[in-house]
């Protein structure tokens, strides 16, 4: 199976770039599931129920939320009809949506998609890695298996707790892929047991910015101390970053992984 995610798209720079080149990725890779993280599409701060549809419409089978999964109230109604947006599975008990989805793609096969969120310097939540565990004991991958891939976004702030959480699950998912710090990792690699793993997808948005925030009133406030006013999008033209995985459909593993980095002012990687 041939997998792609897209890094957390940031405002409407990072959305008109991705509107823009997944359909063409979608072609020119053979993709057969594009999974894109959401959560600050909308103004820098959550998903729009509008926004989340156009991301669909350009071709994104699955969309990712994160910690700012409830900045746009109007996305708790649409969340709970809409399987395949996801928040991540360890909110409390309750909380609208879900963090797992099974997505059937071409030829009979299906994919599981799920996102966790991290617990270091982020909102405590469940924890994580039992939530994780706990869905891949019902949902094996391989010939056999209830699903022939399984992609997990881990929205986690600390490099260290993404690397575990990958070694923690390797073996069991055909890719790990960490969000939002927004800055793209030159770790792209296959664990022992076979899973593909990037500590960060990085952020689909304008890098002349301050994680995809117009740089002026970040670098304000680290220089003053003191509140401004609220920060704004960057808004010239996005680098769409993110990575490709083909995976092996007998056992779900990963038998090649690469990054992309497509337009805009990064230096590119365009997988083949």
């Amino acid at each position: 199976m041939r997998l792609l995610f897209i890094g957390d798209v940031v405002g409407r720079a990072g959305r008109e770039a991705v509107a823009a080149v997944l359909p063409r990725l979608r072609t020119g890779l053979r993709v057969d599931l594009a999974v894109v993280n959401a959560e600050n599409a909308s103004h820098g701060f959550g998903l729009a129920p509008d926004m989340a549809e156009a991301l669909f419409a350009a071709g994104a089978d699955v969309l990712t939320l994160g910690n700012h999964a409830w900045d746009r109230k109007e996305i708790i109604p649409y969340i709970a009809d809409h399987p395949r947006l996801l928040r991540p599975l360890n909110y409390p008990l309750g909380t609208p949506g879900a963090g797992v989805v099974v997505v059937d793609v071409a030829d009979g096969r299906r994919a599981l998609v799920a996102q966790a969120m991290g617990r270091l310097f982020l909102d405590p939540l469940d924890c994580p890695f039992r939530g994780t565990a706990e869905i891949l004991a019902r949902h094996r991958m391989g010939a056999g298996g209830t699903v022939q891939a399984v992609i997990i976004d881990f929205h986690a702030e600390a490099s260290s707790e993404k690397m575990a959480f990958a070694h923690a699950f390797d073996g069991q998912a055909s890719l790990v892929v960490g969000t939002h710090t927004h800055c793209p990792s030159a770790d792209h690699q296959i664990l022992p047991g076979g899973t593909g793993f990037q500590s960060d997808a990085g952020m689909s948005g304008d890098y002349d910015s301050v994680i995809g925030m117009q740089k002026e009133g970040a670098a304000s406030r680290f220089w003053r101390k003191m509140p401004g006013e609220r920060l704004s999008p960057a808004e010239g033209e996005a680098t769409v970053c993110g990575v490709f995985v083909e995976t092996d459909d007998a056992t779900g593993l990963a038998r090649r992984i690469e990054p992309l980095r497509l337009v805009g002012r990064l230096s590119q990687a365009v997988p083949e």
